[in-house]
This record gives structure tokens, sequence and C-alpha cells, in this order.
């Protein structure tokens, strides 16, 4: 399998980024139980303009992470895996299934209970991280690995996105959704148009964010839906969706993602933290990751190519999938950020992003050694 060049510069930034974040993450975390742990989380804390510089993180530059991901969609959807039904079915009902086993997993230790809102969370992928991962297997991985990890992962990012809309919405301001929803309509006009220049589309977008930001819907939904009205042209170098997805890449990756990172695992870890990975919002979240994750990614691959609607490429193998499977359960950047939507209680929020960093590292590892050894055997074979 041949990968486009839009498709090589994506993974290799995303694999970066992981990397990066991996570093960004133990750094924070030592931090914050460090000598330095008052004047670091304070730092965090702090506000700048009635907010604190996490929440502008968390509402502001993530919302910048989710244009790049809508505008990684928007080309998969024209021109990359999702392009074809044939191509997509696949990826598609591997998704579908990595998000709805985990999170019946965590409903079925959480449910009617506080904590139950927080199903959300198992329901993610870290493409960055998942993909770093991968990347550290080296040349042995199979290019049809790598598109499959990748389309899933978008794809789970989207059924993400969906699910922040949907169900992390509590109450709507009408007319400040509507104002949003107006400009959005304006900027499509502007599209049919064949305006290309993109500062009215980012004048506009700014607009659109503050008033979805007022809206009771979450600012970062602009993200995404901006995306799309971004002129997509044929989909050249020279095509303005384009410029703008190969400009934001390093910043995503190298910038936004790690001050994400470094802002929401600032936390302080008490002598006891153990103790409250027995309860039933933490075991659903690591069970719902490790387990639930490869077990819906399979189980939901293996209903598609049985009942025809899915086809196994030749390069791409069932242990394969159990793999990326396994890679899927790294929920870390948007679990934790469905984490903070889906609490209030400063301690449920804590002992959550405790159980996600346990989880995404157990299944990285599991993961990565599981690939490693069906790579190596595969190569030992090749050979013989």
């Amino acid at each position: 399998m041949k990968l486009t060049k839009t498709f090589t510069a994506f993974f290799e930034n995303e694999k970066s980024g992981g990397i990066i974040l991996l570093f960004v993450t133990i750094a924070s975390l030592y931090l914050a139980n460090s000598s330095f742990q008052t004047e670091y989380i304070s730092l965090w804390e702090s506000e700048l303009g009635g907010h604190s510089i996490t929440h502008w993180i968390n509402d502001g530059l993530m919302t910048i992470f989710f244009l790049l991901i809508g505008l990684e969609l928007e080309r998969e959807i024209y021109h990359g895996e999702l392009s074809s039904i044939k191509n997509a079915s696949l990826p598609i009902m591997a998704a579908f299934g990595g998000m709805l086993v985990p999170a019946a997993t965590f409903l079925a230790l959480n449910f009617g209970t506080a904590t139950q809102s927080g199903a959300g969370i198992p329901m993610a992928t870290d493409i960055a991280f998942a993909i770093g991962i991968l990347s550290l297997l080296g040349s042995k991985v199979p290019a049809s690995l790598k598109v499959f990890l990748t389309a899933l992962a978008v794809i789970d990012d989207l059924g993400a996105i969906i699910v922040i809309a949907v169900f992390y919405t509590s109450s709507i301001a009408f007319v400040n959704l509507a104002i949003a929803l107006g400009i959005w309509a304006f900027l499509f006009v502007l599209n049919r148009m064949k305006v290309q220049n993109l500062i009215p589309y980012l004048i506009g977008g700014v607009a659109m964010w503050y008033f979805m930001l007022h809206s009771g819907v979450h600012a970062t939904i602009t993200g995404v839906i901006l995306a799309f009205v971004i002129p997509f042209g044929d989909g050249s170098e020279n095509s303005t969706s384009y410029k703008l997805q190969h400009f934001l890449h390093k910043p995503a990756a190298f910038i936004i993602l790690p001050l994400f990172a470094v802002a929401n695992t600032c936390i302080a870890i008490a002598p006891n933290w153990y103790q409250g990975l027995t309860n039933s919002n933490s075991l659903g979240i690591i069970l719902g990751l490790v387990i639930g994750k490869p077990l819906g990614i399979v189980l939901f691959s293996s209903i598609g190519i049985s009942s025809g609607l899915c086809a196994l490429p030749k390069s791409l193998k069932w242990p394969h999938i159990v793999g990326a499977g396994m890679l899927g359960g790294i929920g870390f950047t948007m679990s934790i950020f469905i984490t903070l939507l889906a609490f209030d209680n400063p301690e449920i929020i804590v002992s959550s992003k405790i159980a996600v960093i346990i989880a995404s590292v157990l299944s990285g590892i599991l993961g990565f050694v599981f690939l490693k050894s069906i790579l190596k055997k595969e190569k030992s074979g090749e050979s013989n």
C-alpha cells in the first residue's frame, strides 16, 4: 500500500507529538508532586481575563486543535481512507465498537450513580499517543496498519466530538447559538461563492467561537464545524484547506497538545491515591479503555467482515487489528477533556485523570509488546 504525502506528513507529526506528550506529562506530574507543588499548580490556576489559564487552554487553544481534526476528517472524506464506502467501512465499524463497548463497560459499573455521566471518558482514543507508540515499532509496521489505526482514531475523535455536543451540553442559550450558526451559514455562503481568502473565515470563526462559548454548547465544537466551510477546492497543496491544515499541524502537535497535557496533569497525588482505583468510576474508566476498547474494536470488525459490510485489506491481519485495538485504549487527551466536562467534583476529576493515565499507560505497553511480538514473528516467517 502506497501512502500519500499528506498522510505521511500527518503520521510523522503525530508520531513526534506523541513522544513530546509523554515527556511533558511525566514532567508535569513530577513538578506537581515536588517541592514546587504549590507554585506550579497555582500557575495554571491563575486568572487571565476572568478565566484560569487552564480554562483558556481547554476552551480556547483546544478549539484550534479541533479545527485541525475537522480539516483532517474533511480530507479523509474527500480524498483519503474515508472517501469510499469500501475503504471507510472497516475503521468506521471498528471505531463504533471501540466507543460503544467501553461506554457500556463503564455504565455496567456506574449506571444510576453520581458518576454515570463519565460514560464518555473511555470512548476516546488519543491520536498522537497511539501513533507515537506505533511509530516506535519502526519500518516493520505495515502501511495498512498505520492507515487503519489513523482512520480509526480520527473517526473516534469525531465520535467524541458528537458525544460532547449531545451529552455534555447542560443548558442552551438559543439566541447565542442562533448567532453562532448564523455566522457559520454566512461563511458557508462565502465558501459557495468560492471566496478563497482565509481571513474572513478566521474572523468569522473567532466570532462564532465567542457566541458558541456563551451558548452552552462547548466552544471547541466551533473548530470542527468551521473546518467544513474552509474552502477545500480540489484538495491540492494550493487549496485554502490544505494550507491551513499544513500550517496548524506543528503548532497543534508541539504547542497546543503539550500545553493541554501539562495544564491538565498537574495533579497533586495524595499518599493514598491508589485507594481511589477501586471505586466504580475509576474501574469503569480503566476496564473500559484497557479491555473494552480492544474488545469492541475486534468484535465489531469481526461483525462487519463476517456480514460482508467490510473487507479486510490483504496486508492487514487479525493480530494487527487486536494490537490496534489495544493502542486504541490510549485515551489520554480526549478522555481527560471529557472528564473535565463530565464532572464538577475536584476529587472525582483527579481520580478520573489518574485512572485515565494508568489505563493509557497499560494500553500503550500492552499494544506495543503485543505488536512487537507479532511483527517479529511475521518478519522471521518471511525470512524463513
